[in-house]
């Protein structure tokens, strides 16, 4: 089959699974997104569901994206923009730039790769799609990280999954925790938590590059302009908990103890997870556990996917 026709219809529902693990007297689950089938998985396939709907209805025979050398949006996006045909272009900032297997892929996809100071990537954003306009393309942009109303509703829809899922089950998630880094992904679940009006549950996201300020004052700016109208009767101040203590110095920064808990997950469970994303933020879930003294609650973890980053630190 075709692996686009997954972006044609309703993605797959992805697995709940118990993870062993004990902490605190509390019990574990997985939500497995890295197991969503196009490009190695996870929460950019859900993403690029969206943007890809509105790629066909607009005609673009050019794709651009911005990302860093580790970004999995990026390989996902680059992966859909061959299958579909189309030209791919991505923004990527020179600092710290290492050559990891995300890297490899996008370049292996045929995306082109232009990297410039990261002060100046907004005008070089605008300067190339300037550029493709010229030559008679028509370009279309996706944000970094598939940030953007597209991005949010595709985790409006996870949350929904989720609940349908803890219904067949018969458990209920005290916390869902998750990676959050641009911020659609958070901000999805939180417009589906308030959208179902359910305060029975905390949503955190771990941080693996922001501080507090500025994370949190993105997510809610996503919340504002997905919710629309509905916003000031909705929003809750208290449902976007965004923890900030566990970037270990920043973006793609880690600790022996991150690849610590990676090699734990990965040994016990058979899930591969990585130090830029999953593992990082897996490492801080069991963290911010232990310091709240969080006992005898249901935890799920959300797997955001990065299969490929896992092999860069084998």
């Amino acid at each position: 089959m075709n692996q686009l026709a997954l972006f044609e219809q309703p993605l797959p529902v992805t697995p709940i699974a118990p993870l062993r693990m004990v902490c605190g007297q509390n019990r574990f689950w997985i939500k497995r997104d890295d197991l969503l089938p196009f490009s190695f998985g996870g929460n950019k396939v859900r993403k690029a569901a969206e943007f890809y709907k509105e790629i066909k209805e607009s005609g673009a025979d050019v794709v651009m994206t911005y990302g860093s050398n580790s970004s999995n949006h990026c390989r996902i996006i680059a992966n859909m923009a061959a299958a579909m045909g189309l030209q791919c272009h991505v923004i990527s900032p020179e600092e710290h730039r290492e050559v990891l297997y995300n890297t490899k892929m996008v370049s292996q996809f045929g995306a082109a790769i232009e990297t410039c100071p990261v002060s100046e990537v907004a005008q070089t954003i605008e300067n190339r799609k300037a550029c493709f306009v010229n030559e008679g393309k028509k370009p279309y942009f996706i944000t970094g990280g598939g940030h953007g109303n597209p991005g949010t509703h595709s985790y409006v829809r996870a949350y929904d999954e989720i609940c349908t899922q803890e219904a067949q089950m018969g458990v209920h998630f005290d916390y869902i925790f998750h990676a959050s880094g641009t911020g659609a992904t958070q901000a999805g679940l939180v417009c589906g938590q308030l959208l179902a009006k359910d305060e029975s549950r905390r949503i955190v996201g771990i941080s693996i590059a922001r501080e507090k300020e500025r994370g949190r004052e993105v997510v809610r700016e996503s919340i504002e302009a997905y919710l629309g109208a509905d916003y000031d009767k909705l929003y809750r101040d208290d449902a976007l908990i965004f923890e900030d203590a566990y970037r270990c110095g920043g973006y793609g920064m880690y600790s022996p103890e991150i690849l610590e808990a990676i090699d734990r997950l990965m040994s016990e469970e058979g899930i591969p997870t990585d130090t830029t994303y999953v593992g990082k933020a897996f490492w801080g879930m069991l963290q911010y556990l232990q310091e709240k003294a969080v006992s005898g609650k249901k935890i799920l973890f959300l797997h955001t996917g990065g299969t490929p980053l896992f092999f860069d630190k084998l």
